[in-house]
């Protein structure tokens, strides 16, 4: 008699077990990196890996088709709306030939769907140039046309999947304006809705991820009036719920970083700048969402970087 295997009997991960940051502007000379790091499926990163694709920085990272990245837009300096794919090895891949939607930086990705991802916000320049609108990414990797914004438009901003197939877009900086918390949910179709009232401190470039398979999190950025660089995270729940900010802030307050999974169900949140300059340091994030003391520098110091889980 054959044993009987129950359907999925070794559940679905939840997540990729390795990550990868990328490209960035270095502190050596403020120039504009091509180099990334990978983060292994213990949280460790690895030193300098040689640069493939454009120079940038503040681009937008996601994963996509289960096991794969997508590094996109930027400044170079100007805006640029290059992508460069993430194999299921963490081999970044030269320009893709075929550039799609708006040139912009300083946005935000995120998947959904289960095997596809989302690129959206972001400016195409200066002051007052902030957009709302989206791109989609297929679980092949190919980019949508924009997408007609939902959302109050503004720049710097995070994202984060939960719930296991949506996304949140949060924070970020809206011209003329203080910093805001307000978020924006992402349907399982890719579907943006309207702002969601902000909960927590608002701030800007603060970075996001994904933790316990199913739940995210914001972390770090600056707040303003006055201007303050901070380390506060606020959770969110699998039903896209964020929470108040966390009384307890661990590592160095800073903005202008990245973070994504690793290891299925924990995060890492690296790079960034503060007063003290370009950082290289991370900060591990359980699979309770507890954020762990700073980890000292791997690679180049940067502030702009990008980041998605691979593999």
């Amino acid at each position: 008699m054959f044993p009987i295997i129950p359907a999925n009997s070794a559940t679905a991960a939840s997540g990729n077990s390795e990550g990868i940051f990328g490209f960035g502007k270095k502190a050596s000379g403020g120039v504009f990196a091509d180099s990334s790091q990978l983060v292994s499926n213990a949280g460790v990163v690895s030193s300098n890996v040689a640069g493939v694709g454009s120079t940038r920085s503040y681009p937008a990272a996601t994963q996509y088709g289960d096991d794969k990245g997508i590094f996109g837009y930027g400044y170079t300096p100007s805006a640029t709306a290059v992508t460069n794919l993430v194999s299921n090895t963490g081999v970044v891949a030269s320009d893709q030939a075929t550039v799609t939607g708006t040139a912009r930086g300083a946005l935000a990705a995120c998947s959904y769907g289960g095997d596809k991802g989302i690129f959206g916000y972001g400016a195409t320049g200066g002051a007052g140039t902030s957009l709302s609108e989206t791109n989609l990414v297929s679980n092949a990797g190919v980019v949508s046309t924009d997408v007609v914004g939902v959302g109050t438009v503004r720049t710097s901003i995070a994202a984060t999947e939960y719930g296991g197939d949506k996304g949140i877009f949060g924070f970020g900086h809206v011209h003329l304006e203080p910093s805001t918390g307000i978020t924006n949910l992402v349907s399982n179709a890719g579907v943006v809705t309207t702002d969601v009232a902000a909960v927590g401190t608002g701030r800007q470039s603060p970075a996001g991820c994904s933790y316990d398979g199913d739940k995210g999190i914001f972390g770090f950025g600056q707040a303003n009036a006055p201007i303050s660089w901070s380390a506060i995270t606020n959770l969110v729940s699998n039903t896209g719920v964020v929470a108040s900010d966390q009384a307890t802030a661990t590592g160095h307050a800073r903005g202008f970083l990245a973070a994504c999974e690793y290891d299925e169900d924990k995060g890492i949140f690296g790079y960034g700048f503060s007063p003290s300059g370009f950082l290289g340091m991370t900060n591990l994030v359980s699979n309770a969402g507890v954020i762990a003391s700073d980890v000292a520098a791997t690679g180049d110091t940067r502030e702009g970087p990008g980041a998605c889980s691979f593999n």
